[in-house]
């Protein structure tokens, strides 16, 4: 046995004093992680996304995006950001908006549906589904701006929806893409 004090853990990577007393040392985590769940200054961790420790951070502002969004969560933040042109939008926040915006037809459908039973009202299938649709032109497009700039684009190709055919290709294509870090450049958060 060797006279070292205090002893050390031969087989240890990294072998460092121990306190006598059996205590960490002043400003040692004794759980080997940061006891707040928050991530060091300057490290990436988006909002919505888990810590370290499985907890998972609040909601983050209408200038950020939201990364593993929940799809109720979805909906509302569609409307609230509703004409926010700058920032940016994760994927999840775009295909839950596509998926509210199908069932948003399909329901405007079956109410015009119960609507033309009625004898007094005309055509009111065509007219909920184009209300529908009209009610979220705008916001679908300040979405695909925001997808965009998360994928480091300029919004300006969202004009390419101006030509339908190419337009659905292009809302598929821009819903597939990842997410760059570059994108960080759009972020607006004066304009929360």
């Amino acid at each position: 046995m060797s006279d070292q004090y205090p002893p050390q853990d031969p087989y240890a990577q990294n072998p460092r004093p121990q306190n006598p007393y059996g205590q960490q040392h002043y400003g040692q985590n004794p759980y080997g992680q940061n006891p707040y769940g928050q991530q060091p200054y300057g490290a990436q961790n988006p909002y919505g996304q888990p810590t370290p420790n499985g907890q998972q951070q609040g909601q983050p502002p209408l200038w950020a995006p939201w990364y593993g969004i929940p799809f109720p969560q979805a909906f509302l933040r569609f409307w609230k950001k509703y004409v926010r042109f700058d920032g940016r939008a994760s994927k999840s926040e775009y295909w839950f908006w596509v998926l509210w915006y199908v069932i948003g037809n399909v329901a405007a459908g079956i109410v015009g549906s119960v609507f033309n039973v009625l004898p007094f009202i005309g055509n009111a299938d065509d007219g909920i589904v184009r209300l529908w649709a009209l009610a979220c032109f705008i916001g679908f497009i300040a979405l695909t701006m925001r997808r965009l700039h998360d994928v480091d684009l300029s919004g300006y190709f969202a004009l390419f929806f101006i030509i339908p055919p190419i337009g659905i290709l292009f809302s598929l294509i821009v819903g597939l893409l990842g997410t760059n870090p570059q994108g960080q450049r759009f972020d607006r958060p004066d304009r929360s």
